[in-house]
């Protein structure tokens, strides 16, 4: 800290050396910001990384940005671009897993960001509590990952009832996915914070990529 370490381009000051600090560099998110900022913000990075990402990105927005940048590609269903190469990684088994089909775009997140940082990555998706029995088909696999990432909405249970079987560290995320008295997540929060299983930790609401990176450093 006793140098600048950032590039300042007045509407964002960009963290140049994270890096450097954390091993991946900043993860651009883009809501809130134009197309242009996007736009100068990624040929700043071009830089000083060879990979950049850019989350919650909307497909409108990447059509823009797709014609300045050629190579950036574009997951659609997690809302999350990448421009660089692909890391070849040899990191351990990932698993992820979501309650219901509605969890899916956030666990994708997840999934796709520890890909591209070279992360064996496999998925079990809408195994949640309102039909448990469903797991028993997958216990093996659940058992046989290294670190597990579980999204889940409404209640949340299904954080509970995998670190109950599970030996390995679990990432919980919670969704907004559920009616009224789910408060757009809050009460998946509060379920996967009291869960009484031990070895799990929890991200905040909808932050698939974030349980992604934690994953990655488990792995890494």
């Amino acid at each position: 800290m006793k140098h600048k370490g950032f590039v300042d381009l007045e509407f964002v000051k960009l963290d140049i050396e994270r890096e450097k600090r954390k091993g991946l560099p900043e993860i651009i998110y883009a809501p809130g910001k134009t197309t242009g900022q996007l736009k100068s913000i990624i040929k700043e990075f071009k830089k000083y990384t060879d990979l950049i990402f850019v989350s919650r990105l909307a497909q409108p927005q990447f059509e823009i940005l797709k014609k300045s940048y050629p190579k950036l590609k574009y997951f659609k269903v997690a809302q999350l671009a990448f421009l660089g190469k692909k890391i070849d990684g040899n990191y351990g088994n990932c698993l992820v897993i979501t309650a219901g089909t509605s969890d899916i775009p956030v666990a994708e997140e997840a999934a796709i960001f520890l890909e591209i940082l070279g992360n064996s990555v496999k998925r079990i998706y809408d195994v949640g509590v309102a039909g448990v029995h469903r797991i028993e088909s997958f216990r093996n696999k659940i058992k046989k990952a290294k670190v597990l990432i579980v999204v889940a909405g409404m209640e949340a249970a299904l954080l509970s009832i995998i670190s109950g079987i599970c030996p390995s560290p679990i990432i919980g995320v919670p969704t907004s996915v559920g009616y009224g008295s789910s408060f757009k997540g809050l009460s998946a929060l509060l379920g996967m914070l009291n869960s009484c299983a031990p070895g799990s930790v929890c991200v905040n609401i909808d932050n698939g990529i974030g349980a992604g990176y934690f994953a990655h450093l488990i792995n890494r």
